[in-house]
């Protein structure tokens, strides 16, 4: 049987200071993530989930509402995995590569892809997601915003970027002010190293 284990961070607790801190690091990844990977492992112990891959159980249980659970705990573990990803040290501004020539057709700009992606994580209400998406079938970049535990896999989309605009990811270094986690997380933060790899992975027909 295959347990869901708690990914390693891609970088160390002091890497994304003074922008992100060592303690939101501890108990986001160390507390918050592996909660959700420690519920997931028990609520699927001895079921017919139990070895299916990650992205399998998303998929399988996201319109089922008597297996509402299930699958808020392994889209929370899958949408954490993604977010640590979408950070790096010395990250941030604008993007290079294909994905600057995807925003740039989709968005008309960089400026009006940030503009509108700030405003998707600051009027997500209460606890959630803010995505930058593709499509699968052509491959068009669209900005999609989640509640809670939801996410791009349940929806058909490509998961391309994300911020994760849950409280617990941003008070301890900004308290309340999301709007100021948002623009730093873009001007400071952003890895467009792996939304290219996200890119060219969907580009090649490469399950994410």
């Amino acid at each position: 049987m295959t347990t869901i284990t708690l990914p390693e961070l891609p970088y160390g607790y002091d890497d994304l200071a003074p922008h992100i801190s060592r303690e939101t690091l501890e108990f986001h990844h160390d507390k918050h993530h592996n909660t959700y990977v420690v519920n997931l492992n028990k609520a699927i112990e001895g079921t017919d989930l139990a070895g299916k891959t990650l992205e399998e159980i998303i998929v399988a249980t996201a319109k089922d509402t008597a297996k509402a659970g299930v699958f808020n705990n392994a889209a929370q573990v899958w949408n954490h995995t993604f977010y640590w990803n979408c950070l790096k040290k010395n990250g941030g501004g604008q993007p290079t590569g294909a994905i600057a020539e995807k925003i740039n057709a989709a968005f008309g700009s960089y400026e009006k892809f940030a503009e509108e992606f700030a405003n998707a994580a600051a009027t997500q209400f209460g606890s959630g997601w803010a995505w930058l998406v593709a499509d699968k079938i052509n491959g068009d970049l669209s900005i999609l915003k989640t509640a809670n535990a939801d996410t791009p896999l349940a929806h058909g989309k490509v998961a391309v970027l994300t911020i994760d605009v849950w409280e617990h990811a941003y008070y301890i270094d900004f308290r309340n002010a999301r709007p100021k986690y948002i623009s730093t997380f873009l001007e400071s933060l952003v890895n467009w190293d792996y939304a290219n790899a996200k890119l060219a992975g969907e580009a090649a027909g490469v399950e994410k």
